[in-house]
């Protein structure tokens, strides 16, 4: 048997190893209080896999959660949804039928105009055909179920032809497809009057980086058309789509010189499975710039096509998705960079709406009804939200170009009028912002028969 002092040493001794052994094991396991070592923390991942055809991504759902608001950001809540409008009568020889493709706020428009809060005008591209621009009135927008009972805006100028011959038949362009970008800025350089800008571009150019883009005056009847200008070393599917204007105080520093921000989002991925950005300004290399000049610009946003194998796009990419307009919101000492759109949800394909799926080679299965192209399960209608800083990192080279994603999501059906079916594509067109108001438009196709209503939420 042991001795009372041998006892005493022998618990002595594991009372120490004890402790030594306890010290060891904290030191090692991340000191967490659980007695467990602590797993290394998975990196975020970089890119997101391109989905194939068929695939489920499911549906786009908010990166941004209550408790989790970014300070400085418009957020999905601040937009407090004001009604809508409709689209007057035809003039100069065209309509409003089957539009929506560009439109661009005029601060200063309508002058005289009624004192509802509503002031300035819109410039707008009307039937697709012609893509002639008319200058229409405000009007104070209407929340209803009932299209008839909302507010009709008014013709300032009549719809003009200002391609000035450019972008036609003659150039190759089919007018089945002609796409348009519309913004207003006020005089920039050594220019002595304001100027509409436009891109223009047709749905199939693979591979081409030709002139696209135009400025004119704003009195459509004498537009006085500049250009075209390519923009330098960028493939028209990536430029030649929507046009919105940059923050002087952001483009100051980040892309000095270069107030407008144009891009293109095309299905398919084949200009970049996600929307695309790129800062430019035309009246800093000629008043204006000589025809075919290669305009300057910096990337801000541009995702990776469908030809690269895994490449980056935007979260939840489906190829059926839609960003047909987008706009920089400024709301005080927020800010927001966004894009409407149509998501697609579900499963994705190439085919029919009903499920039939055509492949690369024959044999080709029967041609199903409808559309063929790309399809989704489901279509949704949405604003994405993006943060400039983000995509200042970009301008910096400090994040690469496809790195940004949306950091807020919007579901805007509730609010519109012609949603038929969960599969039903194209729920939004044009998009501007006044920036003065505070008032973001965005454009419905088909709401008001074969006619566009416009949607109006205040960015609060």
């Amino acid at each position: 048997m042991l001795t009372l002092k041998k006892k005493q040493l022998y618990y002595s001794s594991l009372i120490i190893i004890f402790i030594i052994f306890t010290v060891f094991i904290i030191s090692n396991c991340g000191g967490d209080g659980t007695g467990f070592i602590n797993p290394p923390v998975a990196a975020e991942p970089s890119s997101t896999t391109v989905p194939s055809p068929t695939a489920s991504t499911g549906p786009v759902t908010p990166t941004s959660t209550p408790g989790s608001i970014i300070a400085g950001l418009v957020q999905p809540s601040d937009l407090v949804y004001k009604g809508a409008f409709r689209l007057p009568e035809g003039s100069g020889g065209t309509d409003w039928t089957y539009s929506g493709a560009a439109m661009a706020c005029y601060p200063k428009g309508e002058p005289g105009g009624p004192s509802d809060g509503h002031t300035g005008s819109l410039f707008a591209t009307g039937h697709p055909y012609l893509m002639y621009v008319s200058e229409i009135t405000i009007p104070v927008p209407i929340i209803s179920s009932n299209v008839n009972e909302l507010n009709t805006a008014q013709t300032l100028q009549t719809f003009h032809d200002v391609r000035g011959g450019f972008f036609s038949e003659a150039d190759g362009f089919d007018q089945a497809f002609l796409r348009v970008g519309l913004e207003y800025l006020p005089q920039q350089g050594e220019q002595t009057t304001d100027k509409l800008y436009f891109s223009w571009g047709q749905h199939l150019q693979e591979g081409q980086t030709g002139p696209s883009h135009t400025w004119c005056e704003l009195n459509l009847s004498n537009p006085q058309i500049a250009g075209p200008w390519a923009i330098a070393e960028r493939e028209n599917y990536t430029t030649n789509d929507y046009i919105f204007a940059i923050p002087d105080n952001w483009a100051s520093i980040n892309t000095p010189g270069k107030l407008l921000a144009t891009g293109r989002f095309r299905d398919g991925g084949q200009g970049g499975q996600g929307p695309s950005i790129y800062a430019i300004g035309p009246w800093s290399q000629g008043n204006p710039p000589p025809a075919g000049t290669e305009l300057e610009n910096i990337p801000l946003l541009q995702y990776e096509t469908a030809y690269t194998s895994g490449g980056h796009t935007i979260n939840n990419y489906h190829q059926s998705d839609e960003w047909n307009g987008g706009a920089w919101l400024t709301s005080g000492s927020k800010s927001a960079v966004i894009f409407a759109g149509t998501k697609g949800t579900g499963s994705c394909w190439y085919g029919f709406a009903d499920g039939t799926v055509w492949p690369d080679e024959p044999p080709y299965p029967p041609v199903g009804e409808g559309e063929r192209g790309w399809w989704s399960n489901g279509f949704k209608g949405q604003i994405l939200f993006y943060n400039p800083s983000d995509l200042a990192s970009v301008a910096k080279k400090a994040m690469k170009t496809y790195e940004p994603q949306p950091y807020a999501v919007m579901d805007i059906d509730n609010n519109l009028f012609h949603i038929q079916s969960g599969q039903q594509k194209y729920h939004t067109g044009a998009v501007s912002f006044d920036r003065a108001g505070g008032y973001l438009y965005v454009m419905e196709p088909f709401a008001d028969g074969e006619k566009p209503v416009i949607h109006v939420w205040k960015v609060n």
